[in-house]
Formats: C-alpha cells, structure tokens, sequence
C-alpha cells in the first residue's frame, strides 16, 4: 500500500510537471492517433452500414453512434475541469490551470454536437426540432457555461486572476452536470431514459458498434485536449530553458 501511494505521488508529480508532459505527449500522440483511426473506422462502418435499421426509427437510430458519445464527453469533460479546478485551487498546480482551459473549448465543441445531433433526430422522431425538454435545455446550459467560461478567462488581463475566476466558474457549472443526467428521472422529459448499458434495452448488434464509437470518441477528446493542453503550455513556458532546448 505504501509503495503504491508512493508511486501514485511521484505520477502526480510529474503530471503537474509542463515539461515532463510535454515530452510525454509527444510520443503518446501518435498511438492514440492510430488507436483512433482503427476505432472510428470500424465502428462508422458498422454503425452506418452494418448495424441493422431500426424497426420504428428507420435509418435515423444511426444518430445514435454520434450522439451518445458526444453527449457523454460533454458531460465528463466538465466534470474534468472542476476536478482541475480544484487541483489548481487547493494545490496550485499551474499546469491544472493549463488543462482546465484546453478542455474547455473541445468540451464545447462536443456538446454542440450532441445539440445538434439530438435535434436531428428530434424532427423524424418527435416532429420538432426542438422542446424545451429538461434534458435538452439543461444541455444547452451546459454549452453557455463552456463558453462562459473561455469568455471569462480571455476577458482577464492577468492570468492568475484569470485562472482563479474561471475555476470559480467550473466548479459552480458542476451543479448542472448531475441534473443533465438525472433530468430524464426526475421530471417527465420527451427524452429517453439511460439505456446504453442497461441489459436487453440495445440489441447486441446496435451496442457493440455504439460501444467501438463510445471508445473511439473518448480518445479523439483526449488527442485535441492533449493538442490544446501542448498548446497552451508552449504559451505559458514561451520563455523558460527547457522549452527553447526542446524548440531548437
């Protein structure tokens, strides 16, 4: 026990390190790249051609493979930058700071998505392409606080006060995230209840394809946090040693 919290220090450690994740990064890029391509291959073939169409839907349940895992990121995306916020607010850790406002910007990217997604399937489905559902308005929220974040964060001259303002923010945004997931259980919503690993509610042929795309979507969100996050350390650690001898 002792030597495995020893490791897990030294691990998070070096995480906080800018210059230890850099360097690391640059050699996880390029297999997360492949694991990705594999992934999205396999599971756009077979949830776009192979798996089988609906019986009440049609071909418009092939939204679902780019939905449910657009809308799952949105949410674990967020609850990523208030554990960042956190991590920077209690132990300072600047390159937590770092991570929080990479994210942001990809998690609004994938909660547009999953809105815009969902209302596609809004039109065929329930004749509108858009309710005033809990689900769905608490999702758009979501997407003001992605946005209300990256806009508070720019609109500070100072990055510390600018760190610290946005980690505010995040953790204050958080509240939303339990309400977007239990919404569909606690009021009475147009929007399904959570079904993707609930036993017998997908057939196997439409969640196995559902779950390659899940696996795929999560490391694309990794590779473009981890693009931005490179990003934005070469920003912050424009003038130290390390990173003019990496540069050069």
């Amino acid at each position: 026990m002792a030597n495995a919290s020893k490791s897990f220090g030294r691990w998070f450690h070096q995480l906080g390190s800018p210059k230890w994740f850099y360097q690391k990064s640059a050699k996880w890029l390029p297999w997360l790249w492949i694991a990705t391509a594999v992934l999205l291959a396999f599971g756009l073939y077979y949830s776009l051609f192979a798996s089988p169409v609906d019986y009440q839907q049609g071909n418009s349940v092939r939204i679902m493979y780019i939905h449910v895992p657009a809308a799952a990121l949105s949410m674990v995306g967020y609850l990523a930058m208030a554990i960042c916020a956190v991590i920077g607010m209690v132990w300072k850790m600047k390159m937590s700071f770092m991570a929080m406002r990479a994210i942001a910007p990809v998690g609004a990217l994938f909660t547009f998505i999953c809105l815009f997604t969902g209302s596609l399937w809004g039109i065929p489905t329930w004749g509108t392409w858009w309710e005033w559902d809990a689900r769905m308005t608490s999702e758009l929220v979501l997407l003001f606080l992605y946005l209300g974040f990256i806009a508070l964060h720019s609109s500070f001259n100072d990055r510390s006060k600018a760190d610290n303002a946005a980690a505010i923010l995040a953790l204050v945004g958080a509240i939303n995230i339990p309400i977007i997931y239990g919404s569909v259980k606690w009021w009475n919503t147009l929007h399904q209840a959570y079904s993707v690993t609930k036993k017998g509610a997908i057939a196997p042929e439409m969640q196995t394809p559902l779950f390659i795309m899940i696996a795929g979507f999560y490391l694309l969100f990794a590779i473009m946090v981890i693009i931005r996050l490179r990003l934005e350390i070469m920003n912050r650690e424009a003038k130290s040693k390390w990173l003019q001898e990496v540069i050069s």
